[in-house]
């Protein structure tokens, strides 16, 4: 089979996406709205009968003084990628992204590869031989991934990995924490948790922990602790406009694609997250929260909210987003790691992303450009 590729428009993107049980909430049309850095493409994929088949969220980022740019796909393209004929499917899109100006083209393939059930990653945190969860023998393997890992191989493509040192800047975790929602009750998922998080919401209801939906107004109640956090936990934060902005294109395409909650207790918020909803997977945003008053455990009580919020809502999965794959004491996102682990969930390797150099001496170019911003 054959297919053809072109622009679409952002009402059958959206159409196409809400078909389905889930796909990734970077690759919704509304997420080109926040990245006003880049310009948005939607992408259709055709058959043979002319029927939209795939899709995907292009997004442009210019190369300084040329009129070139990366072309990324984050956690997409939407597409049938168990197909047989992948490269069917894919060297269509090489080709009009190569007409839209790309020197190179970035995406991440949707796909599992590893599982490691909460026992194993608890019981490689504990072991001080386990470096990195990627060299602790995984629960679960998905054998396809392996296959479309070499099938892009074969193709040209360069599998990357964030931060390491590749150039990119763009980049989505290879790893991250979810727990399984489909076919369980809330009180399955609740037996799940382990004891001290049972204990530890228990507590801050007893403690008067009150979690509360918010809205656009409380964007800045939310900014003031995750400012906070960001210094806790080393990392820069984004600008208070990149969160409004955020909230304001996302629930404009869907009431319900973002929330924010809020832990109050007497009058102090002292956490705060975002939830993001397409289809039947739900993840957790951003977070933060205060040292303060730590002991009422407003964190616990906030997730626990949300995980309730998601399962009422059909959730299959609930998604904590990247964890670190450095098992070391020293590492400070250790911590966040047991955090997440202390739900019952599973460490979930995807494939990461991948890279196709359109141009290799500008690829290169734009790599040492990227390192350096």
């Amino acid at each position: 089979m054959s297919f053809r590729m072109k622009a679409i428009s952002r009402e059958e993107h959206l159409a196409f996406i809400m078909a389905m049980p889930s796909a990734s909430h970077m690759q919704v049309p509304s997420w080109g709205d926040v990245k006003p850095d880049w310009r948005a493409e939607s992408l259709g994929w055709f058959n043979d009968d002319a029927r939209l088949v795939g899709v995907g969220l292009a997004l442009f980022r210019p190369l300084p003084k040329l009129k070139r740019y990366l072309a990324y796909l984050p956690e997409g393209p939407v597409i049938d990628w168990d197909a047989a004929d992948l490269q069917q499917w894919l060297e269509p899109m090489l080709a009009h992204l190569k007409t839209q100006g790309a020197l190179s083209v970035k995406m991440g393939p949707p796909i599992v590869a590893r599982r490691w059930s909460a026992d194993a990653v608890k019981t490689a945190i504990a072991d001080p031989q386990a470096g990195q969860l990627r060299d602790v023998k995984a629960t679960a393997d998905e054998p396809q991934a392996l296959h479309i890992a070499e099938r892009l191989r074969r193709m040209g493509w360069q599998q990357t990995e964030p931060g390491n040192g590749d150039g990119f800047a763009a980049g989505q975790p290879r790893y991250v924490f979810q727990v399984p929602f489909a076919g369980r009750s809330l009180e399955d998922i609740q037996r799940g948790l382990n004891q001290q998080w049972r204990r530890n919401i228990k507590k801050a209801e007893k403690a008067g922990v009150k979690v509360v939906v918010g809205n656009y107004d409380d964007l800045p109640a939310f900014y003031e602790i995750y400012v906070e956090t960001a210094e806790r936990d080393r990392f820069i934060p984004r600008p208070l406009a990149y969160f409004q902005r955020m909230w304001t294109a996302l629930t404009a395409e869907d009431p319900d694609r973002m929330r924010l909650y809020l832990a109050h207790h007497e009058g102090d918020v002292l956490a705060a997250a975002t939830m993001l909803t397409v289809g039947e997977h739900v993840w957790y945003s951003y977070g933060a929260s205060t040292n303060r008053k730590r002991e009422v455990q407003p964190n616990n009580a906030i997730q626990w909210r949300m995980m309730s919020d998601a399962h009422a809502l059909g959730a299959s999965v609930y998604d904590f987003r990247g964890i670190t794959d450095t098992l070391e004491e020293s590492n400070h996102l250790l911590g966040l790691l047991r955090f997440k682990v202390g739900t019952g969930g599973q460490a979930v390797e995807y494939l990461g992303e991948w890279d196709f150099p359109l141009n290799k001496l500008l690829h290169k170019a734009l790599g040492l450009y990227m390192s350096r911003r």
